[in-house]
């Protein structure tokens, strides 16, 4: 290399690798100008050269006794000097790079950054700076603990370091940290590196080197900080046979610094606080400094000795567990803390995780810790709320990388210190993520801990009972988030265990534990018993687990073939299967458990009958197979339903019933079975509803329940039994979805209020008249208590209606009676009682009327919910058949549906317009079969609605329902219906000015369908003429514009037809141009431009078709003439691209032009014409605003 100069600049880059490389190309370089340099004596140096300038002038006074140019090559001692130089260069990272460069400069670098009092703050942190890195360059070179002389070098000293240069670099540097609080933790780290150098070397004054930077740091230097315990640490292991306990005292009382006696005054050092004036003498002096936010080096240091990594050489010193809860919990996260000391303890936990194992993590999560995260998790606002959110990521990914330390983790989260809600109350997934993370055996775990935890141990006395039942609710809710979770990875064992425990205290009573039992819920009794309310939450969390699993799918293994399949365990088994086994098994036990709720005899029977019917359901394995799964699922749920009833309910068999009898008739079994059934059955077998029928009877019957299980298992049946859906089916489902008046619906509840009535009185009448008396005294009492019910729930209420009754009677004259004397009461008369009928009428009809209000309101809002729930059944039914033609009977009462929901009902339309336009739309299938009148009606409905309609959405919705019902049509070689409608939808939003109809309701088909909408070339031209307005007129142009770009995707199309009507369009463009001009339309030049720019793609079609036709078809003479009239318009004279246009046309209707111009140019033609007249409208449309400004500015 000629010169360095190049590579100084790289020292400075932003890019470590580029300083990395800029330092080693310069070293090499030196190295090389070095070895070819040969030491001449001081006599005969020669001064710097002229070529050096200002810039050596200006260091001449500095180097003059430095002896570089008499020991170095002139590049070698030019660099040196430049080194120096640059580490108080403030650009970029010239102080990195220059100092990983510098290599024998420790005579220089003292003097060399000697700040002065004319300096500026700036300078002055420049210079120092400059010191620092130097030093540390010093120091990382090895050049102060070297034990040879250096090469090339004219000293004769063996030892070229002394233990003065080393002394003297300990003491600049412990001054330096003094100078300024913001340079000391840098400085003292600087310290470290060259104790650590002095270690590692084998200098001879290494004993008297280590004596004296102890005297000069602890006995020199009284003061405390975490610079000088990171220090303290280090030397006591280096150097463990030093008098340490005459070093600490009087702060630390105890030799080892990490001893627990010592961690009181370490707190204090570590949290960087002065003491208080009523605080002990005994205090450690410490420093204070600004604040900052990255962590001080001294953590490490400490974390290293009390929890080495796994490849540390050394062992544990001191007990982490003392040390985190006094100096980490109880002073950094105190009730009294600052924000900013919190932050560093956020910090230290940060970095004290990853080196934590099972056994010590508990000590991480104290009580001061906890409490802080929770608190800084719950609100955004918190101050602390982003070091909080960013452990929790910590956390989790620490879990990824220890999935076995999951368990121990959630352990103390949700533990002592923890909170049984921290993902509620912390608003986070903490829990549950870490729940993802987990192995299988994790996961079984943290089951064994949660139901460790159900009971009371026996001795211990119940304190608290509201406790105990808050804690066994929390637990019930661990185990449904453990099973509805999809990302925790499923394990059938783990899975069955939570079914079954839900299972033995949901439905049944333990009175006798079984220590041999397969259940490990009847090992004990629990402690105290299950509340009924805990029991019922049992179920219902049964039930919502058996939903939530019917979601989820498994991989089920059938030879070499594995599939997913839902709501079965690996097995291939209903889960809900599994669960009534369980419940079978646990009922011959009668033993250790009881049946809650014990069946009725005939309730008893239907469940009997039905578990049978699934057995012979699972033997179907021909095309009714999945079919029978539905089946068998249905009545498993059923069944489990039952068992699941409170008690008190009235259970409804008919379900049960239905269910039993759709099975036996769909899936009869043998021969002899059918012809007896059918000869029985003959006369009643029309009157008998289809099977399916009866099963989807049955879920709609679910899906008005509230429950979440019975909606489910609903929807995962019917997604089964899909491809049994008859007509009489989709009927069924299509009148759940008709709009009922919520008047009937009120009406229909008072008669069965009103029924109810009348059943109590004639309970009465039938009492009496069967000598059962009943006492006044006993019938006052009874109404007493039922009035007192109803005052105290509808208190309020009375008091309104009381008020309302006064003011009308004192309206009248009336007032009312205060019960103290009957004396002063009058009889009204009759003048006075008709008087006030009309007043407490109307009180009495408001108040009537309120109610209804609101009771309809609800009656609507539930009958939504319920419509969204058979729209689910809809959109199982297109997803699962979409080439089944009962499809198409779902499309008009969808659109019925949506176009007759209010702005209430949103929800319920928008989903709606989902399945049509998503599911029924874009299918990539169609129906194998279809009835082609019934389509075909449905298509001429569909038109028709778009023709009034006046909703743009509405009309988008209907226009995808058309193309998808014309391919069908046209697919079932029905175009000519097709075509026929959509010409007299042409027709309609071309002449009629209120259709509702817009131009992509046909540009859709043409796009879709070119072959079939080429039929509408002639009523589009023809039609265009007779256009309801100019506007209507111009779209007609644009579709035709559309027909006529798609002219080559058909392919059977005759050339002489197309040429024909060609040569009609030609004409017709130039009898509406000529007629603009002539004032008889009211045509504007953007518009004809329009119809010019027709003309053109007509001209380049009849091209591409028949080239000898060209010119009788486009008329030149006709174009070029009407290009003269265009430029002599009044009308369109400032429109000068219309008559260039014109020539257009006429240029490509000439064969032989047309023959040697190519087409790319005909096109840029074309675009500079285009681009010239809406130029030309751009300028006048400008003017005319600007006119317009002018006049209104006018008073």
């Amino acid at each position: 290399m000629a010169t360095t100069l190049p590579l100084f600049w790289h020292l400075s880059s932003a890019s470590k690798k580029e300083r990395l490389d800029a330092s080693v190309k310069l070293v090499g370089a030196l190295e090389q100008f070095q070895s070819q340099f040969v030491p001449v004596n001081k006599s005969g140096a020669t001064s710097a050269s002229g070529d050096e300038g200002e810039d050596d002038e200006d260091e001449e006074g500095l180097f003059k006794s430095d002896g570089l140019d008499l020991l170095n090559a002139q590049d070698v001692s030019y660099s040196i000097r430049r080194l120096v130089r640059g580490l108080a260069s403030p650009r970029e990272s010239s102080r990195l790079g220059f100092a990983v460069a510098l290599t024998e400069i420790v005579s220089l670098i003292v003097d060399g950054t000697n700040t002065q009092g004319s300096m500026t703050g700036q300078e002055e942190r420049d210079v120092l700076f400059a010191r620092l890195f130097g030093l540390t360059a010093v120091i990382q070179s090895g050049l102060i603990v070297r034990t040879g002389s250096l090469i090339a070098s004219a000293s004769s000293a063996a030892d070229a370091s002394t233990p003065s240069s080393y002394e003297e670099t300990i003491k600049e540097l412990l001054a330096l940290g003094e100078k300024k609080s913001w340079l000391r933790e840098s400085a003292w780290w600087t310290i470290s590196l060259a104790i650590d150098a002095l270690k590692e070397s084998t200098v001879s004054w290494k004993s008297n080197a280590i004596d004296n930077t102890l005297q000069q740091v602890f006995v020199g230097y009284d003061i405390w900080s975490p610079e000088k315990v990171a220090l303290a640490l280090k030397l006591q292991v280096s150097y463990p046979d030093q008098d340490w306990r005459k070093l600490f005292v009087p702060v630390f009382k105890n030799p080892d610094l990490l001893h627990t006696g010592n961690l009181q005054s370490l707190a204090r050092i570590l949290k960087e606080s002065a003491a208080d004036e009523s605080d002990s003498k005994d205090v450690p002096k410490t420093t204070t400094g600004n604040w900052k936010p990255q962590l001080h080096f001294v953590w490490d240091t400490i974390l290293e000795q009390l929890l080495p990594g796994p490849t540390s050489p050394h062992s544990s010193r001191g007990s982490f567990q003392e040390f985190f809860r006094i100096v980490v919990d109880e002073s950094l996260f105190s009730s009294t803390a600052s924000a900013e000391r919190k932050y560093w303890g956020f910090q230290v936990f940060q970095k004290a995780l990853p080196r934590v194992n099972q056994d010590s993590m508990p000590m991480l999560f104290t009580k001061n810790f906890m409490r802080t995260w929770i608190n800084h998790l719950s609100k955004p606002d918190r101050y602390l709320h982003k070091i909080a959110r960013q452990t929790v990521i910590d956390v989790q990914a620490f879990v990824q990388s220890n999935p076995h330390l999951g368990f121990a983790l959630i352990f103390q989260l949700t533990g002592v210190n923890g909170s049984h809600q921290f993902d509620r109350l912390t608003k986070t997934k903490t829990v549950e993520g870490i729940l993802t993370s987990m192995d299988t055996e994790g996961i079984k775990s943290y089951i064994t801990y949660l139901l460790g935890q159900v009971s009371i141990p026996s001795g211990q006395t119940i304190e608290d009972i509201h406790a105990v039942n808050s804690r066994r609710s929390w637990i019930i809710e661990q185990l449904g988030a453990l099973v509805r979770s999809g990302s925790i990875p499923k394990d059938d064992d783990w899975v069955q265990s939570i079914l079954d425990w839900l299972i033995v205290h949901g439905l049944f009573t333990v009175i006798k534990k079984s220590e041999k039992s397969p259940f490990p819920a009847l090992h004990s009794i629990p402690n105290p018993i299950f509340s009924d309310d805990l029991r019922q939450s049992c179920r219902n969390r049964l039930l919502t687990c058996i939903g939530d699993l019917n979601t989820q799918t498994s991989v089920v293994k059938s030879g070499d073939k594995s599939s997913k399949v839902s709501a079965v365990a690996s097995d291939g088994d209903f889960w809900v299967s599994k669960v009534l086994r369980t419940i079978q098994t646990l009922e011959e036990d009668s033993k250790h458990v009881t049946l809650l709720n014990t069946l009725e005899d005939d309730v008893l029977v239907h469940c009997t009958k039905a578990w049978e019917l699934t057995a012979q359901l699972k033997n179907i394995t021909d095309e009714r197979q999945e079919a029978a799964k539905g089946a068998e699922l249905l009545l498993l749920a059923t069944i489990l339903q039952q068992y699941c009833s409170e008690e008190g309910d009235e259970i409804d068999t008919e379900a049960l019933e239905a269910c039993i009898d759709g099975a036996t008739r769909m899936f009869p079994q043998g021969k002899k079975g059918k012809k007896g059934r059918k000869s029985a059955s003959a006369v009643e077998e029309p009157l008998l509803p289809e099977p399916v029928d009866v099963f989807v009877d049955t879920i709609i019957g679910f899906l008005e329940k509230s429950t979440a299980y019975m909606r489910t298992v609903g929807n995962q049946v019917f997604g089964l039994l899909s491809g049994a859906v008859q007509e009489s089916t989709i009927d069924l489902i299509v009148t759940q979805l008709e709009r009922c008046d919520p008047t009937e619906l009120l009406e229909g509840e008072d008669e069965d209020e009103d029924m109810d009535d009348v059943d109590g009185i004639d309970d009465e009448n039938d009492g009496a008249a069967n000598g059962v008396e009943v006492s006044e005294e006993g019938s006052e009492e009874s109404d007493g208590g039922e009035e007192g019910d109803e005052d105290s729930n509808d208190e309020e209420e009375d008091v309104e209606l009381r008020r309302k009754i006064e003011e009308a009677l004192r309206v009248n004259g009336i007032e009312a009676a205060t019960g103290e004397s009957d004396e002063e009461e009058e009889l009204m008369d009759d003048d006075q009682m008709m008087a006030i009928d009309e007043q407490l009428a109307a009180v009495f009809r408001s108040r009537a009327n309120e109610k209804k209000t609101g009771k309809g309101l609800d009656v609507q809002r539930e009958a939504t919910h319920f419509k969204n729930r058979v729209l689910d059944l809809v959109d199982t039914f297109v997803k699962k058949q979409p080439s089944n033609r009962l499809v198409l009977r779902l499309i008009s009462p969808l659109i019925d549906l949506i176009s007759g929901t209010g702005l209430d009902e949103r929800q319920l339309s928008d989903k709606a317009k989902g399945v049509l336009r998503s599911r029924i739309a874009k299918s990539k299938e169609i129906p194998l079969d279809i009835d082609v009148k019934s389509t075909l009606a449905i298509v001429t409905d569909i038109h028709t609605r778009a023709r009034k309609v006046h909703s743009s959405d509405m009309l988008a919705t209907l226009t995808q329902c058309s193309l998808y019902l014309s391919r069908i049509l046209i697919h079932f070689d029905s175009e000519a219906s097709i075509v026929q409608l959509y010409q007299e939808s042409l027709v309609d939003f071309l002449t009629r000015k209120n259709s509702a109809l817009n131009s992509h309701f046909f540009q859709d088909f043409i796009r879709r369908h070119p072959a079939s909408a080429w039929a509408l070339h002639n009523d589009l031209l023809e039609n265009s003429g007779r256009a309801a307005n100019t506007y209507r007129q111009g779209q007609a142009y644009q579709l035709l514009d559309t027909l006529m770009s798609q002219l080559s995707a058909m392919g059977d199309v005759n050339p002489s037809e197309a040429v024909e009507f060609m040569t009609r369009l030609q004409r017709t463009l130039l009898q509406v141009a000529t007629d603009a001009c002539d004032d008889k339309n009211a045509l504007n030049a953007a518009q004809l431009k329009e119809a010019f720019k027709l003309a053109l793609v007509a001209a380049r079609q009849v091209q591409r078709i028949d080239q000898a036709s060209i010119t009788g078809t486009v008329q030149p003479d006709s174009w070029h003439s009407l290009a003269g009239r265009l430029a002599s318009s009044e009308r369109f004279k400032k429109s000068p691209g219309l008559p260039k246009m014109c020539e257009h046309i006429v240029r490509l209707s000439k064969p032989t032009e047309a023959k040697v111009k190519p087409v790319a140019t005909v096109l840029k033609t074309k675009r500079k014409a285009e681009e010239s007249a809406e130029t030309e409208d751009a300028s006048l449309a400008t003017k005319k605003i600007k006119r317009k400004k002018v006049k209104s500015d006018k008073p």
